[in-house]
């Protein structure tokens, strides 16, 4: 539960100090960008990987390197001398994230019985609130505090003693465990996934400010080919040895390959927004860390009473239209701040952002409790694992690729170099520019929605036997932003222990 606790914080509790970092440390744009789409493209490259690793040789084991690798790497992001150290930094802080997080919910599977996850699960559940709350308000008082005059730095170094308390605890209370058949590990994927993504980002957040050189678009356009290659070398692998980093077979499943696409977009959505709401904040209004941070609190506590709403009482009775609620309800929240932010320019203040941020959170919440499980509920139960951590995977990269569009969608509408006087109105009509994208998008989701199963189903049955023997079961706690909370795909355990983990 710490780990848990202390990844989300960290993903949530970065966004609010982003303008401080780039005002002390004179970070470029596309470094900004990078600090947090590093942190998500190496996090989402490695989650199935990191549950392999654990079923393997061991989960107490992976998951001890991984939170002693993030520790470490929290240290290096707070005593980081330059932009491009910090941004090296949050790449391996994401890298053994995705070591450690896989293993939280396959340690809890192995160690308490069936009769007692229920506990367990409802104090994940409220771990999982509870930092999706916390990390931007944290955030923001450790920047406005400026401790021992150490700036944003304390953001990074309060997981010191927290990851450390979390390493000795868990190399005395937890206990080892493997899975009895675990699928083999497949590099050459990973390689060709990061390659692939690498290609696309990259000439995303440098090619505005180079100008949009040709070796950018030629970038991109190789980015495909290598695609095509993975999913040629997966298919290669599948009949090699049966334990491809992709399982392809899951895209044959309709809903499974309209879900996949929801939760790239939904990914691509959630990158945008947080980073551009935070930059119009502070950078456009001039508001400080911590109005900004509390300016979201309505936002956040929407999310959060929406989501239980639409498990508990929703998604039961009507199905895929409430997801699709969700969609248009956002969209709706996202075309009102739009008129506010226009109507009210940079004399908007944080009461008057209330109702679009409510409606938002409203929307947000209806989509991001019941996303997974419709998008699992008609995959064959002997895949649930690979299934799970493909879908987690999935909006880890949507992230990012969010993130790097932000240079197209925002900065690319403000003329630089700017006079210090012109820069709140610049990134305030950049901030309306970037939400018609979001609101375009999630239009996009709407639309895909309807290949989702039109009522919530009871996962297919497969073949006989523990349907998670083999499977690595990632899953990711941490969020998309501040204030959001994330869903956690399970691929362990029972139908019971999953409607328990959502």
């Amino acid at each position: 539960m710490t780990a848990a606790f202390m990844d989300l914080v960290d993903v949530t509790i970065v966004n609010i100090a982003l303008p401080s970092i780039k005002a002390d440390e004179g970070a470029s744009l596309s470094q900004i960008q990078w600090i947090t789409a590093g942190y998500a493209l190496a996090m989402g490259a490695g989650l199935i990987t990191g549950g392999r690793l654990g079923d393997i040789y061991g989960r107490k084991r992976i998951f001890l390197i991984g939170i002693g690798g993030f520790t470490l790497a929290s240290a290096l992001c707070g005593l980081a001398a330059n932009p491009e150290m910090l941004v090296a930094a949050r790449i391996l802080q994401g890298a053994t994230a995705a070591l450690m997080v896989p293993q939280v919910l396959s340690i809890v599977h192995a160690t308490f019985p069936a009769h007692e996850r229920g506990k367990v699960f409802g104090l994940f559940g409220a771990i999982v609130g509870l930092g999706a709350v916390s990390g931007p308000m944290l955030g923001a008082l450790l920047t406005e505090w400026n401790l021992f005059g150490l700036e944003w730095r304390p953001i990074f170094l309060i997981n010191l003693p927290v990851g450390v308390a979390g390493l000795l605890l868990g190399r005395k209370f937890i206990t080892e465990s493997k899975a009895p058949k675990a699928l083999r590990l497949d590099p050459v994927g990973v390689v060709l996934v990061v390659v692939g993504l690498l290609m696309l980002l990259y000439p995303l957040t440098r090619g505005r400010e180079l100008g949009w050189p040709l070796w950018g678009y030629v970038l991109m356009g190789g980015a495909l080919v290598v695609f095509a290659v993975l999913v040629a070398y997966e298919r290669r692998k599948t009949r090699k040895d049966g334990s491809p980093l992709i399982e392809l077979s899951l895209f044959k499943v309709k809903s499974f390959a309209a879900g996949a696409a929801v939760q790239l977009t939904f990914g691509l959505v959630t990158g945008v927004f947080f980073l551009v709401w935070t930059l119009y904040m502070q950078v456009g209004l001039g508001w400080s860390p911590l109005r900004a941070g509390t300016t979201g609190i309505p936002f956040s506590v929407a999310v959060s009473v929406a989501a239980g709403i639409s498990v508990q009482r929703l998604v039961p009775r009507f199905g895929r239209k409430v997801l699709q609620a969700g969609a248009l309800t956002m969209a709706v929240g996202v075309v009102l701040y739009i008129w506010e932010a226009a109507r009210y320019g940079q004399g908007i203040t944080s009461w008057q952002m209330v109702l679009p941020l409510v409606v938002m959170g409203v929307g947000m919440g209806l989509i991001v409790a019941p996303l997974t499980d419709a998008v699992l509920s008609e995959v064959p139960r002997e895949h649930s694992g690979s299934a799970s951590g493909l879908v987690n995977t999935v909006m880890q990269m949507g992230n990012a690729l969010g993130l790097g569009l932000v240079a197209v969608v925002f900065f690319g509408v403000i003329d630089e170099p700017l006079p210090v006087a012109a820069m709140g109105a610049e990134y305030v009509d950049a901030f309306q520019y970037a939400l018609w994208w979001v609101a375009g998008v999630l239009g996009v989701i709407f639309l895909l929605m309807f290949a989702l199963p039109a009522r919530p189903a009871q996962h297919v049955e497969g073949s006989e036997g523990d349907p998670t023997e083999g499977e690595s079961s990632p899953v990711v706690v941490g969020g998309a932003g501040a204030g959001a909370g994330a869903g956690a795909g399970a691929g362990a355990g029972d139908d019971r222990e999953a409607e328990l983990v959502r």
